[in-house]
């Protein structure tokens, strides 16, 4: 037998597994609960080769492609899976699939009937037999593609069938998984998700990626129902339907009648009605967004609702709806696109234009630099310009500031409330954009802000760097930061003003994480620092950005916007 070791996926495997069966158990119905326990009692090879098999893209596979030392003979380590049902070698196949397998001197070897040329001749395919070859339907060029190959055989060739019809001849065996989608369901109960998968495991296992450690109990999981995961899937075929063009009409039908009582789910179910509504924009059909926008609770929802109202001319109800927004957003970001929209929507119903509310001026510096020699960021160049011994500059971005936020706030970040953390790589809590995410750490962020009223939030935040270093975090850019860094921003940058950047960030985590300047500058003998927003030439200020200047302007921070243009001439 070989070492533990060589079997680290198996055991990793084995480990969601055991914790699947030991949280979910009553979620699962007789065919799941019978797979954990045929599994179990599998010999190690089979084990092995099924779990290979699932880590790698499928559902067929041939088996001189199987080839694991620690494994051996891939045919007799197969034997059992097909005695169980989960590997068939008698399912059918489309020509699709065929061709995922095969590369194309061996489909030109096996459909010979037509081709011409060398590479069409049946000694292409060292598997083929004398009665493999199937015939084109038209004579096919030497040097045409394989896409090229697949297309002209299509018409004659749309039924599934069986390997063994498509090739008579092969000298291996082709399996189908069978169990893939029940091992699918297996992965999202463990994660919660569908976007990690198992190799999550063996990246932790090297060192990659480190997690924090959150205590929960057994009774922690993503999902309370059998009914919440059956939603959950559905919801993922949908979005996935979407992207590949599906008919909107059936994806709204199903997406409207997918409502769970899981919060976290029906926040899901609100983004794919979105993604929805948006696909209708495109499309320009006003009365499917409108009916997709006015079922979803997602946050843009109702700013996408009254540009549908304005599309289709109903003046009056995209007025209205502004209005109910105005004076009760749901977000600056709302509020934001709200004000710009408002004076054309009176235009259009023929009213006089609303005073707008004064905005705080950005203060602005203009530069001409030289053209770089080689090609290189606007942000960069302009950061080596200002940049002096004495007062040094960084890029930074969304990096720096949202890093000191999540060292300060880690106790807060990483509670283990229920239903955020259920299993052991998560970055962060599972409701990190729930807009009541403050609300239900609201005295644990109190605390680590309070911090910052006290003379010790300094060493606090240079001692998590260091006992944290390059745990996975949801707002530490570990990348980005030095010591030296760290350093002159706590030295610079003052403890009130952390605060209110800190207040902001958790008004709106989602959204305010990202819009940060770009530069920021530091003096450090004076112990005072300049954030400043870089902006290209034909470059213009985003939304999220102008929030944020507007923002540290209304309360005092140093900020400006650089508009670069570059020097004609000669670089």
């Amino acid at each position: 037998m070989f070492p533990p070791h060589r079997y680290y996926y198996l055991h990793n495997f084995q480990r969601a597994l055991a914790w699947v069966g030991e949280r979910y158990a009553d979620l699962l119905d007789a065919d799941e609960h019978r797979f954990l326990a045929d599994f179990q009692a599998l010999p190690q090879a089979s084990q092995a080769l099924m779990v290979r098999m699932l880590m790698r893209r499928g559902p067929w596979f041939r088996a001189s492609r199987l080839v694991y030392e620690e494994i051996g003979s891939a045919v007799d380590a197969a034997a059992p899976l097909v005695s169980l049902g989960w590997l068939d070698a008698l399912a059918p196949m489309s020509l699709d699939e065929l061709f995922g397998l095969h590369t194309k001197p061996e489909l030109c070897g096996l459909f010979a009937g037509s081709a011409s040329g060398p590479e069409s001749s049946p000694q292409s395919s060292p598997q083929s037999g004398p009665d493999s070859g199937l015939p084109l339907e038209r004579p096919l060029k030497p040097s045409a593609r394989k896409a090229d190959l697949l297309d002209a055989l299509r018409a004659a060739h749309d039924t599934p069938r069986p390997y063994a019809e498509w090739f008579p001849g092969a000298q291996e065996p082709v399996w189908r998984v069978m169990v893939g989608d029940l091992c699918e369901r297996f992965r999202l109960m463990f994660f919660g998700n569908l976007h990690q998968d198992w190799s999550e495991f063996v990246l932790a296992d090297l060192g990659v990626f480190q997690y924090e450690t959150v205590p929960f109990d057994a009774s922690s999981r993503a999902f309370q129902t059998r009914a919440d995961v059956d939603a959950y899937l559905v919801l993922h075929a949908c979005r996935t339907a979407l992207d590949d063009g599906a008919d909107i009409a059936a994806l709204l039908v199903t997406v409207q009648g997918c409502v769970s009582q899981n919060a976290w789910l029906e926040k899901r179910r609100a983004k794919v009605l979105l993604r929805i509504g948006q696909a209708c924009e495109r499309a320009r059909d006003w009365t499917a967004a409108q009916a997709a926008y006015e079922h979803c609770a997602y946050p843009g929802a109702r700013h996408r609702r009254i540009r549908v109202h304005e599309r289709m001319e109903r003046y009056d109800a995209a007025l209205a709806l502004a209005l109910q927004a105005r004076d009760a957003p749901e977000s600056e970001e709302e509020s934001q696109r709200v004000a710009r929209m408002l004076p054309r929507l009176y235009r259009a119903i023929g009213q006089g234009r609303p005073t707008r509310a004064p905005v705080h001026a950005v203060p602005r510096t203009d530069l001409t630099l030289q053209r770089p020699a080689r090609p290189a960021s606007v942000e960069f160049v302009t950061r080596d310009h200002l940049h002096q011994d004495d007062a040094p500059v960084h890029y930074v971005e969304n990096a720096l500031l949202n890093s000191l936020f999540g060292l300060l706030c880690w106790p807060a970040v990483f509670a283990p409330l229920p239903g955020a953390f259920f299993h052991p790589f998560q970055r962060g809590p599972a409701d990190l954009d729930a807009p009541d995410f403050h609300e239900r750490r609201q005295a644990l962020f109190a605390d680590c802000l309070a911090q910052l009223d006290t003379p010790v939030y300094r060493d606090l935040i240079l001692q998590r760097y260091a006992d944290k270093a390059g745990v996975q975090s949801p707002f530490v850019f570990w990348g980005a930061l030095s010591e030296t860094l760290l350093t002159q921003a706590l030295d610079c940058l003052p403890a009130a003003h952390l605060k209110l950047v800190f207040t902001r960030l958790l008004r709106d985590v989602k959204t305010n994480r990202s819009g940060l300047p770009d530069l920021i500058r530091f003096w450090p003998a004076e112990r005072r620092y300049e954030l400043i927003e870089v902006k290209g030439p034909g470059d213009k200020l985003q939304d999220n950005q102008i929030r944020w200047l507007q923002y540290c302007v209304a309360h005092g921070m140093t900020v400006r916007v650089c508009h670069v243009t570059w020097q004609e001439g000669e670089a």
